[in-house]
């Protein structure tokens, strides 16, 4: 998808894409089509803003004031303030590392500016160990979708496709992919076939058969915190299954940015090395570290609580636009497995998104927050996140919001 805006820090389009993700819109034509993208994007954000009601609050939407409000805050309940602030990665940096590697029962981590970045040092590292640069992996994946080609144009490696099915891979395309690879890339969850995991059953076996080929296994765990519910393991066995693991800071913990790799101590510090090279070592990252810090303590523990009300609010909006109907609408997976999911409509784009928005404008709720995508003749599709604002909302609350937004969103009648 190219046209989401992200709540709560989760959905945010990935590195190299616009938070907010309007991207969609200001895409869909020129001239006067782009200048009405932007009014639509200026509208959704002051909408957002303004808004009494929505299933979740986008700290990053906040002014710098808020932001640094907020920080000034939760900061010394995570970390002594009167201490030296971070040089290259020392300090309040190392700190986040351990705090990391303790979640995630790893032997270290190390802190990454950017997922994409330490991914491609995670790929490379596993490639030289392994002496084979082919990594499978899904056709929706991060680095397939989002990162132009850079794990072959900057790392040197050949990504290959396992499937391009909506669901993650499976066992079996593992074992019988046709050809060698040296490392299995895994999407925890897949975001964009719908923010999809597997079953803890399904997700063993299949790292089982990449060791079973000798291949050595990477989550891409971005958005890995949400999902112990789904597979019904803590993050520690979750992560235990792979070799190296990464998760970010912003996506579901609401940081400022960053992320972290994090694995056995040989790989963490090889990996170390090529954060230099790549430009990752910054000078001072206190603020980011900080966020992140805040995230795991204030967020991490909430999540699975955001998670079981998705699928209360997910159930909602099924029974409220079948009780409108508005045909054909699609909740996807109609349980979502983590706090975030999609929905999709009989709708050109920018009809979806201008009622909307309208919602917003007129009546203070905001059920759709996020921007819409073109999925097919006809269709688009849109990302629901719930998080804190969204758990006072009841299921009448839902099915109330989802009457608001068919009246603007149906044809006038004749």
């Amino acid at each position: 998808m190219t046209d989401t805006a992200g709540q709560g820090g989760n959905g945010l389009r990935d590195e190299g894409h616009e938070p907010g993700g309007e991207q969609g819109e200001a895409q869909r034509g020129g001239g006067a089509r782009d200048d009405a993208a932007v009014s639509l994007r200026e509208r959704r954000a002051a909408a957002q803003r303004g808004a009494r009601r929505v299933l979740s609050r986008a700290g990053w939407r906040g002014t710098l004031r808020e932001r640094l409000a907020h920080l000034q805050e939760a900061a010394p309940g995570v970390y002594d303030l009167d201490e030296p602030a971070d040089v290259y990665g020392d300090r309040v940096v190392a700190a986040l590392e351990k705090r990391v590697a303790s979640l995630l029962g790893t032997e270290a981590a190390a802190f990454f500016p950017t997922g994409t970045m330490a991914q491609q040092v995670a790929l490379r590292c596993w490639a030289a160990r392994t002496g084979n640069p082919v990594v499978a992996l899904h056709a929706l994946g991060h680095p397939e979708r989002h990162e132009r080609d850079a794990l072959s144009q900057v790392a040197g490696l050949r990504p290959v496709i396992l499937t391009t099915e909506h669901r993650p891979p499976t066992a079996a395309e593992v074992a019988e992919f046709p050809e060698p690879f040296g490392t299995l890339m895994l999407e925890l969850p897949l975001r964009d076939a719908g923010f999809l995991l597997p079953t803890w059953e399904e997700l063993t076996e299949t790292v089982e058969a990449a060791r079973e080929r000798d291949a050595v296994v990477h989550f891409d765990g971005a958005r890995l915190w949400e999902s112990t519910v789904r597979l019904g393991r803590p993050l520690e066995e979750i992560a235990g299954l792979a070799d190296s693991v990464y998760v970010s800071f912003y996506k579901s913990l609401g940081g400022f940015g960053g992320a972290a790799l994090a694995g056995p101590t040989s790989l963490i510090e090889e990996a170390r090395t090529w954060r230099h090279r790549y430009g990752g070592t910054v000078f001072q990252q206190f603020p980011t570290a900080l966020s992140a810090l805040v995230g795991l303590e204030r967020q991490l523990p909430r999540l699975p609580e955001y998670v079981r009300h998705a699928r209360v609010v997910a159930t909602a909006l099924r029974e409220g636009f079948a009780a409108a109907g508005l045909p054909w609408v699609r909740v996807h997976p109609e349980e979502p497995h983590t706090h975030e999911f999609q929905v999709w409509l009989p709708y050109d784009p920018d009809t979806a998104a201008e009622a909307a928005v309208r919602q917003a404008e007129e009546t203070g709720t905001m059920l759709f927050a996020n921007g819409w995508d073109t999925a097919g003749p006809g269709l688009t599709v849109t990302e629901v996140t719930v998080a804190e604002a969204g758990l006072d909302w009841t299921p009448e609350d839902v099915k109330r919001a989802v009457v608001e937004f068919a009246e603007r969103v149906r044809p006038p009648k004749d």
